[in-house]
């Protein structure tokens, strides 16, 4: 008898372990969910509220979100809003927004029609969309680096690979020989992407830059995929080049473009996917259906933004380009501390005198304040997929005004003082 009830004692404990283990366990997590990166723009933000918490004031010279108003044209159509129903728009956009457009970018001698256009959530949207829409699981994408982070989450999402080819910061992050290139394309090369003018490093691609890219796209018949959502920021007298303008290639372009940055408008979520290839936008479409329709009130603020005067978009212009001065010379006047001079968008890549710059801009939001401030800025690395690449590096946003500026800068040099892992040439 006494061996039966330990028998069934066992029993009993076994499976209330099983049970247990059943209870404490999950399915795992797919390996996309595992490999999508970190936002190195926003991976950092618990440290900078807890900062703030602390009453710390910390200056963001880390995201791309300007300061400065959105036009008033803009903000007059949300407000004065007459519908009784907020409904679904065209999964393509409205229509009259589209056909304003064309106009738009007729200014910059791109010539599309409304059937070219499609309005997306945000420019990223349009990035996935066009991955998707184009690429097949273990397609390969070349991208020069550093490069906006989530173009490898779009990449990742849509099962491709980035493939980087590396510019320097001694060489202003100009393009390689298009032999660097050709290094990299093989059987599974489908894409070029690039960002022009360049987030994150500010710079602007040449004509010839440009046409070395064209003979590449033609020569492999790959898709070129370019960002373009900085255009009307361009400090320098080189003009502005787009995919649009390329001859040859107008089947294998697809233009990504936002009124985040060009309006003040990030949480508006408006982008736009343009190409002249048919094909291209038929299979866009389909994930547009999928996800219904852009969004209805976003797309009303900016279509009315396009009527902003001329003078809205020469105020914010001539902002940045004094923003970038007062940046620009006061990071190169920090003894250790590099930026070349960004050419467009209000972004510039720095290099720090420190061992890592994510260590540093870690210990800046921790365990660092100067007078009661700290400073908030993108580690570098998180632009490049090359490991050990960009680690004394980091991105900073001129989104600031001219005074929070200075004072930022101010404290970043007092901080680079104080850093125990400063590393000095």
């Amino acid at each position: 008898m006494f061996v039966y009830v330990i028998f069934f004692y066992y029993l009993c404990t076994q499976f209330y372990v099983h049970a247990y283990k059943i209870s404490n366990t999950m399915p795992e997590i797919s390996n996309r969910g595992v490999e999508m990166p970190e936002s190195p723009i926003r991976k950092l933000a618990p440290l900078a509220a807890a900062a703030k918490k602390r009453g710390t004031k910390v200056y963001h010279l880390n995201i791309g979100q300007p300061d400065l108003p959105t036009p008033q044209v803009g903000l007059d159509a949300l407000k004065n809003i007459d519908r009784s129903i907020l409904e679904y728009s065209p999964s393509q956009g409205y229509l009259s927004y589209r056909e304003k457009l064309v106009d738009y970018y007729a200014k910059y001698n791109i010539s599309v029609s409304p059937d070219d256009i499609i309005i997306t959530s945000g420019g990223s949207e349009a990035i996935l969309f066009a991955f998707m829409a184009c690429l097949n699981p273990g397609d390969e994408i070349i991208v020069p680096e550093p490069a906006y982070a989530n173009y490898m989450a779009f990449a990742i999402s849509a099962g491709a690979k980035i493939r980087t080819i590396a510019t320097t910061i001694d060489e202003g992050f100009s393009l390689p020989k298009v032999e660097k290139f050709e290094e990299l394309i093989n059987s599974r090369t489908r894409a070029i992407m690039i960002c022009n003018p360049n987030n994150p490093t500010g710079y602007l691609y040449t004509r010839r830059e440009m046409n070395q890219i064209r003979d590449l796209v033609k020569k492999y018949d790959l898709y070129l995929f370019s960002d373009e959502v900085y255009r009307e920021y361009i400090y320098t007298g080189s003009p502005y080049i787009s995919v649009c303008h390329l001859e040859g290639i107008e089947n294998n372009t697809v233009l990504i473009d936002s009124v985040s940055k060009r309006y003040s408008e990030c949480g508006i979520r408006i982008g736009a996917l343009i190409t002249k290839n048919k094909e291209i936008r038929q299979a866009v479409m389909k994930f547009c259906q999928a996800r219904l329709s852009p969004p209805l009130i976003g797309q009303i603020v900016a279509e009315a933004s396009l009527d902003a005067p001329e003078e809205y978009y020469r105020d914010v212009y001539d902002e940045y380009v004094e923003r970038r001065k007062v940046l620009i010379d006061g990071l190169n006047r920090i003894p250790g501390v590099y930026s070349p001079i960004p050419m467009g968008a209000f972004y510039t890549m720095a290099q720090l005198p420190v061992d890592d710059a994510e260590k540093f801009c870690r210990w800046c939001l921790e365990k660092f304040e100067y007078e009661g401030e700290t400073v908030m800025m993108a580690p570098g690395a998180g632009f490049y997929t090359t490991p050990g690449a960009g680690v004394n590096q980091v991105r900073i946003a001129y989104v600031l005004k001219k005074d929070d500026l200075e004072r930022a800068l101010v404290v970043l040099r007092k901080a680079l003082e104080a850093y125990p892992g400063r590393v000095d040439a």
